[in-house]
Parts: C-alpha cells; structure tokens; sequence
C-alpha cells in the first residue's frame, strides 16, 4: 500500500468553505480512480510547534503503486489538485507531497 500524505499552507483569503469544497472534490476521487483507497482530511494539530507553515493536510491510501500512477495522471485528480494549488499560500511551494510504502 502506499500513504501519499500532502501538507499544505493555504493562503489566509481562503475561506473554511472553501478548503471544504477542495477537500470534497479530492475525497469524491474514492471509488472513482483505480485503487484509492481511502481519504483523511484535516488540521494539524500537533503541539510541537514544528509544522513550518503547513497547518493543513490529507492522507490518501492507495492499494499500491501502480493505483498512486493512475491516480496521479487521473483528469478528476488534475482538476482537483489545481484547485487547491491556487489556494495555497505560494502555489506549488505551499505544498508537500511524502509517499510512504506501507507493509
């Protein structure tokens, strides 16, 4: 399995609402793309104090790699990961993207 984590700094103008409706449109993609698992959205709330700026993330768990190629090229994925790189406080450089192969 794969763990694609993605952190996020949203520009201070972008609404609750707003990063709601980017988050719905990714989770949308479960059951649509090949192998997407699951979808985990949310704050982070960590006490350290070591977030950098990234106060945001989600989790998407896909059923290997070949699901995490197909998601990545997937036009739904596209269109939604463009939706929340204009949100971001700096665009492509508010985001991180980590994968983890789990066992």
């Amino acid at each position: 399995m794969i763990r694609h984590c993605v952190f996020v700094k949203f520009r201070a103008d972008v609404s609750t609402d707003e990063r709601a409706a980017i988050y719905a449109q990714l989770g949308d993609l479960v059951g649509q793309v090949d192998g997407l698992l699951r979808a985990d959205f949310g704050a982070n709330v960590s006490p350290e104090g070591l977030a950098q700026g990234f106060n945001d993330g989600f989790i998407m768990d896909l059923a290997d790699a070949a699901a995490r190629d197909r998601y990545l090229v997937d036009p739904a994925h596209q269109a939604a990961g463009g939706r929340l790189v204009a949100a971001l406080d700096g665009g492509r450089d508010g985001l991180i993207v980590f994968d983890l192969e789990m066992n």
